[in-house]
């Protein structure tokens, strides 16, 4: 059904067709060095042909790709993207490149956790990026062995920002939903990625469905390594913070398992749960952050 919906989406956005690759535009210098980035992780609710009318993705395909480009994140994390999906938002958005493989084999088969970054402005690094299975043997495609039922994966890359000159790293993950053994393996294991960084004095971007709320110890373990979830940064007063709402549509609830984390000295400027979309644009929220690396 890929294919559908990147016909229905084409006809709404002229530019959705794949544009060939040409040099980058020019991006303006920022002469202060500050690294600034708009963020946002997406959890994209597979492609099920169950899901009836507005909820299956050939409806809901035309409204995320207007929800990202209103959102116009620089660099963007989706989970459960099968290939149709990821192919269909790479073809309708044609100002972002993508890097991310199929968890059951490492190459098209499974859900995607993959990140789109905007073309004109980044460069990615082919010799620092990746992905790697939640598991004992991380470089083995489709890899499981801490009691998940079904593959879970982290894909990261270093981009170097053409405005600043400087690097950065972007891991964007989808923890398991039922184990918590799982969970907590795989946050030490990414831990133990990041920290583990060719460029260690570059700054750290952890996007994902952590199927996790904050206080979960698989989330403490982040934050014990330095990382800080950015809508806590400026909204931990909050009461109504739910991501994952079962196409109920509500915030009511703390179950916020999608999260922004940004390694140390990251300034906070804003933090979002994008929650006014109707038709809904999947069965979570996007989140969203703006952060700056001084």
């Amino acid at each position: 059904m890929g294919w559908m919906a990147v016909l229905a989406a084409a006809m709404v956005f002229p530019s959705c067709r794949r544009a060939p690759e040409g040099p980058p535009k020019a991006v303006p210098v920022a002469e202060d060095g500050v690294l600034d980035l708009r963020l946002m992780s997406f959890n994209i609710r597979y492609e099920n042909g169950e899901d009836p009318g507005s909820r299956s993705w050939r409806e809901r395909v035309v409204g995320a790709v207007h929800m990202i480009r209103e959102e116009k994140p620089d660099v963007f994390g989706v989970q459960e993207a099968l290939h149709g999906q990821a192919a269909d938002l790479r073809a309708s958005l044609p100002e972002y490149r993508f890097h991310g493989v199929g968890r059951d084999d490492g190459a098209k088969h499974g859900e995607y956790s993959a990140v789109f970054y905007q073309a004109d402005r980044f460069v990615p690094d082919p010799a620092d990026a990746g992905t790697f299975w939640l598991s004992d043997t991380p470089e083995k495609p489709g890899s499981r062995t801490w009691g998940n039922e079904i593959p879970r994966v982290a894909t990261w890359v270093r981009l170097d920002d053409r405005a600043t000159g400087r690097g950065f790293y972007v891991f964007n993950t989808h923890w398991d939903h039922r184990n918590q053994p799982s969970r907590e393996k795989a946050a030490e294991l990414i831990v133990r990625r990041i920290e583990g960084r060719k460029h260690k004095d570059q700054p750290v971007v952890l996007l994902g469905d952590f199927n996790a709320v904050l206080d979960n110890p698989a989330v403490r373990t982040l934050a014990a390594s330095g990382l800080a979830d950015a809508w806590h940064k400026l909204h931990s007063a909050e009461r109504d913070i739910t991501t994952l709402h079962f196409w109920q549509g509500s915030r009511r609830g703390r179950r916020k398992v999608d999260h922004i984390l940004v390694s140390g000295g990251a300034e906070v400027v804003a933090a979002g749960i994008r929650d006014q979309d109707e038709p809904m644009v999947s069965d979570h929220f996007p989140v969203t952050a703006r952060v700056r690396f001084h």
